[in-house]
């Protein structure tokens, strides 16, 4: 279990760092789950492989510019490759093929690419690149030459302002004050108008009169986790896609026969054949339905003679033995 959550925090962190790095193997994936973090740098596949091999490129440059050509030859190689970088950074050595390609444990998968991860330069470095421009851009116009300019731009001799703004301003001076009454008036105004024209917007919109009974119909989180459910997984499909399905697609496609009425005129033939079969069945349960009433109409004694309630069967024995008599 101790294993485990080291695992999971670990995979938070190389995650985290690479999101830090803008690296763009990463963009638009939104992986919340530890585990699925885990599973993205330690299971074997193309997208891992070139995760790493954007590490090792942010590392080693000139090492970027080799990795396309062995990618391309042979993937073997490229593992090699990068099996050799790590020796070389005295990580791992050269015959750690299963360290390279995910198939090593993760615990110590985790801890190769965390000690990658602190070799590739950060954004400390830009930090102080954009401090040390910062202070240029002080000194340069805090220099001499510039110091009357940034003093006409602090005093200006003419007013800023356009011609229009200007004489609205001298307008607003003009006006007299009104009273803290008229505006608190106005604003109520204002309010209740607006709270009118509200309450009849809300009458005519049909769609926001269930908001209250279902407020997660139209939920803003929801749509923004569907949102980023559908971007993860159009991502996934376009590696899997790239990696796996385009071989497969790019096909000529398939030749069709000429024979092709032989396919209609059986499926002619099988309607034909179960309608005909529909209607024996339906010939049969009427068929049940109509010996059913008969029998009942023999059995069930609904005839009235001599004061007795008797069947047709009886029935007609007796009017039989009548008239034989």
């Amino acid at each position: 279990m101790a294993a485990t959550s080291k695992e999971h925090r670990l995979s938070q962190h190389v995650y985290a760092t690479l999101q830090t790095l803008s690296c763009s193997l990463v963009e638009g994936l939104y992986l919340r789950e530890a585990d699925s973090m885990q599973e993205l740098l330690c299971t074997p596949s193309q997208h891992r492989t070139d995760i790493l091999a954007w590490i090792c490129s942010s590392i080693c440059p000139s090492l970027g510019k080799k990795l396309p050509t062995l990618r391309s030859k042979d993937p073997i190689s490229l593992s090699q490759e990068l099996a050799v970088f790590g020796q070389e950074m005295m990580l791992c050595r050269t015959d750690d093929l299963d360290l390279i390609t995910g198939r090593a444990c993760p615990l110590r998968q985790l801890w190769f690419l965390e000690q990658l991860l602190t070799l590739v330069p950060d954004s400390v470095d830009s930090s102080e690149d954009s401090r040390a421009g910062g202070e240029g851009l002080l000194k340069e116009l805090f220099c001499p030459e510039a110091l009357p300019h940034l003093t006409h731009a602090l005093t200006p001799t003419l007013n800023p302002w356009p011609s229009d703004i200007r004489g609205a301003r001298k307008g607003q001076r003009s006006l007299p004050s009104r009273s803290r009454g008229e505006e608190v008036a106005d604003v109520t105004a204002l309010l209740e108008s607006t709270h009118a024209a509200l309450e009849q917007l809300h009458d005519q919109c049909v769609f926001l009169r269930g908001e209250e009974a279902s407020p997660s119909r139209f939920s803003v989180c929801a749509l923004r986790v569907a949102v980023s459910d559908l971007a993860q997984m159009m991502s996934v499909f376009s590696r899997v896609y790239d990696t796996d399905f385009r071989s497969y697609c790019s096909r000529d496609p398939p030749s069709l026969r000429s024979h092709t009425h032989i396919f209609s005129t059986v499926h002619r033939l099988l309607n034909a054949c179960n309608t005909e079969l529909e209607v024996l069945q339906q010939v049969s349960e009427v068929s049940v339905c109509l010996s059913d009433t008969v029998n009942e109409v023999h059995s069930d004694p609904c005839y009235w003679s001599h004061g007795h309630k008797r069947t047709l069967y009886v029935l007609a024995i007796v009017w039989t033995w009548s008239f034989t008599k």
